[in-house]
């Protein structure tokens, strides 16, 4: 999986939301910053080219649903940020929510739990 640009993954981000959509559609959910229309409809194209959305075509208009499911990418990324900036260490991850103090001790007791139950 090729890596996305912030605003690519805010498109795929409403994508998955909608489930399928047209240009018009994706515009309508961008809350801040809207692009044209224009740019837009180039970033779904370059998201269709890296094999994240496919489309529905009707007539000159094209109707755009994801390839890749929010799950899949979300491995992927977590995966890679905890290989890039954790040293492939999920101990060194927590640690680093715990001392950033964004993780709460009861939090990480249900952590706890929930490893010990698929032992």
């Amino acid at each position: 999986m090729e890596k996305l640009t912030n605003k690519e993954e805010e498109i795929m981000h409403i994508l998955w939301k909608l489930e399928k959509a047209f240009v018009k559609d994706v515009l309508a959910e961008i809350k801040n910053d809207k692009p044209h229309y224009n740019t837009l409809s180039t970033i779904i194209r370059n998201l269709e080219e890296k094999g994240y959305v496919a489309y529905n075509a009707y007539g000159k208009t094209h109707q755009y649903y994801p390839m890749v499911s929010k799950e899949d990418y979300r491995k992927r990324f977590m995966n890679t940020a905890i290989s890039t900036y954790f040293n492939n260490s999920y101990k060194n991850m927590v640690s680093f929510f715990a001392k950033e103090e964004k993780i709460s001790i009861d939090e990480l007791k249900e952590i706890i739990s929930l490893i010990e139950e698929n032992k």
